[in-house]
């Protein structure tokens, strides 16, 4: 068995799974952004309460920008103090157990390479909506990171600049899933402005107010789908994030994408778009496929 942990910003996921990728159980313990002690401490709990006896190794899912040749993150998203600290190193020092780590918007791209939307593609683009939009690029199945371990980070991409100001619009701020929900919410009125199913629900029902914001929100992602078609010509594009488990984001997606066609004929692009497979459990699955290729290239990972 191995235990799979996936970081995210209110909890920390977790699992025993086997090579196959069958998750056996998992659970889920909330987390902290106070301090990097308080960080590790919780860390340590999950990993004491599992028979270390039976672990074959660590398998790590992490905000940031992380280099899996060494372990090490840098910026960490959510976790400021986890910039240039080796979180792999310090498990692996700690328990005696092979640890590898892996970026979660990566990891996401990772479980569909594996076993989920991307099994039989060769190239392809997944986008992870949440906060922002992270995600991977596949090329000839492989993982392509950039040189600077920032390749499928669509947040950070301009859409726009003001000339006069010389500042840009960013695609994370534009196409932030979070951010719809939330001023859906606003505009509803909801008590509680991260209560996604009931921004759905109004979405769902054909609320004006609330569809209005959803078309623009769906525009935007699709214009950025165009955008990387010219650039890359994936032969698909793989939505993911946890607004993904609603088909009226994908209807609507289509339904966008048609309409940047209409209203701009010279558009040839023909975007290939799916849900991604694997939704609350991506990072899992993807953090344990890194850990197994790592196994199968037969070297062991030994960090600095």
């Amino acid at each position: 068995m191995y235990l799979v942990i996936d970081i995210g910003g209110t909890f920390i996921k977790y699992g025993l799974m086997d090579t196959e990728g069958n998750l056996h159980c998992k659970n889920k313990k909330r987390t902290t952004t106070e301090n990097l002690i308080a960080f590790k401490n919780i860390l340590y709990e999950i990993v004491e309460a599992h028979d270390l006896t039976n672990i074959k190794g660590i398998a790590l899912s992490c905000p940031g920008t992380i280099d899996v040749n060494t372990g090490m993150i840098y910026y960490g998203g959510s976790y400021p103090f986890l910039h240039k600290v080796n979180l792999a190193c310090d498990l692996q020092e700690k328990y005696g157990k092979k640890v590898t780590i892996e970026n979660d918007g990566k990891c996401a791209a990772l479980a569909e390479l594996w076993q989920g939307s991307l099994k039989e593609v060769n190239d392809a683009v997944v986008l992870i909506l949440g906060s922002g939009v992270g995600g991977g690029i596949i090329l000839n199945r492989q993982l392509h990171r950039g040189i600077n371990l920032s390749a499928g980070e669509l947040s950070y991409v301009m859409s726009n600049i003001d000339i006069a100001t010389k500042k840009g619009r960013f695609v994370g701020n534009d196409c932030s899933a979070v951010k719809m929900v939330k001023h859906i919410a606003e505009i509803k009125q909801l008590d509680d402005l991260t209560d996604g199913v009931a921004v759905f629900d109004y979405i769902n029902s054909g609320d004006k107010e609330a569809n209005e914001i959803f078309d623009e929100y769906c525009l935007y992602i699709a214009a950025q789908i165009m955008n990387l078609q010219y650039i890359l010509d994936p032969e698909l594009f793989s939505i993911g994030g946890g607004i993904s488990s609603q088909p009226i984001l994908h209807e609507r997606i289509h339904w966008a994408m048609e309409q940047l066609r209409k209203e701009n004929p010279f558009h040839v692009a023909k975007p290939v778009v799916v849900p991604c497979k694997f939704l609350s459990d991506a990072n899992l699955y993807g953090a344990l496929y890194q850990f197994l290729k790592g196994m199968k290239k037969g070297g062991e990972i030994v960090y600095e």
